[in-house]
């Protein structure tokens, strides 16, 4: 029989806030762990570091540019042949627990049904079994924190919100493994995505921090970056809140490493572990005041590093692999180890050869990440593309066409841009033209976010993708 998949992330978890990510002050013992004894993609990045850019390129295997998802609160062209399609067309029970992000089409307004459930249908992108889930929110307590089933009713997790998905995709994994037909459930909880006030995490995990010294970070810059968009900037009075706003960020990672080992106990316990591929990432990072930055949307580490760690019986190599794993690199690659064809449409690329170190397997040099626009409205000004390698990044902004070369290695903080030295020069063509050769095989041709407003996007819907506007 293939392989189940049990596929769970976090939202906004950056790889530098777990301790094998090299953080002293996390309480990360589970995912510590698997860093050793499970495959741990350790270059692993977010294609676009955006919640629903995020979302789209997971379950299509496509860019940006190619989903049209260019920024949140629009609602994704359902005409793709899914991941969920994919397991569907091959025997798979498939279940979905927990946020989505790409239904939306109203600026605001989260906690209406009309955003917030997800109707049966082409909307679910192929997901047919369980979909307990919610569009969007981030309050973990109370009547705004609540998921759908079949119906715009809103129902209550009863308990913190990561702690109730986490119980409901351990029931689920139970009567699933014990079903002849294989399975694949995604978890995709709601933390450590702010606000990060006290009231908005259990107690005992706001108490393991509450005396550990929280500082602002090495590369904190005091003022705001002027590419950023305004859910980037940092008001002044919230400035003095980031070293709360980390600690209780840290109290959410802590509770979400602790879920991690629920879920791995669950399929230990079910006896399936040698027939389950188990996968924990994450969207994207967070900034909290790095680069003159807040929130994500942006090629530095703090967004785009996300923790990526596998787990498959004794099928996979254990420790650290450093291959360059992009987004849409995931569902290619998962669906060659579950032995089922890819769409041809598919952007990504499949590294289930280069993970299991076969003889002539082709490890990818880089990968690309876009910034499409502004955060969540049509907004130009924002707009970058990046190409980041095993040890360096370059970036390039459309508006003024300001460049960036890290040596990540180096200066892992990002806080020298090599860009305009002379010495770096050749590396800098090198990188910029590796760059537009995978933007051109996309057929990303760099615009401006207000050009897909009214171009394939109407009243926040995708019409069209502007794969389909190329062919």
């Amino acid at each position: 029989m293939k392989p189940n998949l049990v596929f769970m992330f976090a939202d906004q978890l950056r790889l530098c806030s777990t301790g094998y990510g090299g953080d002293k002050r996390a309480k990360t013992p589970v995912m510590d762990a698997m860093s050793e004894n499970a495959t741990d993609l350790c270059n692993a990045v977010s294609g676009h570091p955006v919640c629903a850019p995020f979302r789209a390129s997971l379950f299509t295997g496509k860019y940006t540019t190619s989903t049209g998802m260019v920024i949140n609160e629009i609602r994704i062209d359902p005409d793709h042949k899914t991941f969920a399609d994919c397991l569907n067309e091959n025997g798979y029970e498939t279940a979905y627990i927990g946020k989505w992000h790409l239904y939306a089409n109203e600026f605001g307004n989260h906690y209406d049904p009309k955003n917030s459930y997800i109707p049966k249908g082409r909307d679910r992108l192929g997901f047919n079994g369980l979909f307990a889930s919610y569009n969007f929110h981030h309050e973990n307590y109370g009547e705004q924190s609540y998921y759908h089933l079949d119906s715009p009713e809103k129902l209550s997790w009863g308990k913190y919100e990561p702690d109730a998905q986490t119980d409901m995709a351990i029931d689920t994994l139970k009567k699933l493994s014990g079903e002849k037909k294989p399975f694949a459930l995604f978890l995709s909880v709601g933390t450590p995505h702010d606000p990060w006030e006290k009231w908005n995490v259990p107690p005992e995990y706001y108490e393991m921090f509450e005396d550990v010294e929280f500082d602002y970070p090495k590369n904190y810059c005091d003022t705001d970056d002027p590419h950023a968009d305004d859910w980037a900037r940092i008001r002044p009075q919230d400035r003095k809140k980031i070293p709360e706003w980390m600690r209780v960020y840290y109290a959410m990672v802590a509770n979400v490493d602790k879920n991690v080992g629920r879920i791995k106990q669950a399929i230990k316990d079910c006896g399936i572990e040698n027939d389950t591929i188990f996968v924990f990432t994450s969207d994207h990072g967070e900034l909290f005041g790095a680069h003159g930055r807040r929130a994500k949307n942006i090629f530095y580490e703090e967004a785009v590093r996300v923790p990526f760690l596998m787990q498959w019986g004794d099928k996979l190599p254990k420790g650290k692999i450093d291959v360059c794993l992009n987004t849409v690199d995931i569902m290619p690659t998962l669906l060659s180890f579950m032995e089922i064809d890819c769409p041809e449409e598919v952007e990504g690329r499949d590294l289930s050869k280069v993970l299991l170190k076969e003889k002539g397997a082709e490890e990818p040099e880089g990968v690309l990440m876009q910034g499409t626009g502004a955060t969540a409205i049509f907004e130009d000004g924002h707009e970058w593309r990046a190409y980041r390698t095993k040890r360096h990044t370059y970036a390039v902004y459309l508006a003024d066409g300001e460049e960036h070369l890290y040596d990540n290695l180096e200066d892992p903080l990002q806080m020298k841009n090599l860009a305009n030295d002379p010495a770096y020069s050749e590396l800098k063509e090198k990188l910029k033209e590796a760059m537009y050769a995978e933007m051109r095989r996309v057929h990303d041709h760099f615009r401006p976010c207000s050009y897909y407003d009214g171009t394939y996007i109407k009243d926040r819907i995708i019409r069209f993708t502007s794969a389909k506007e190329t062919e």
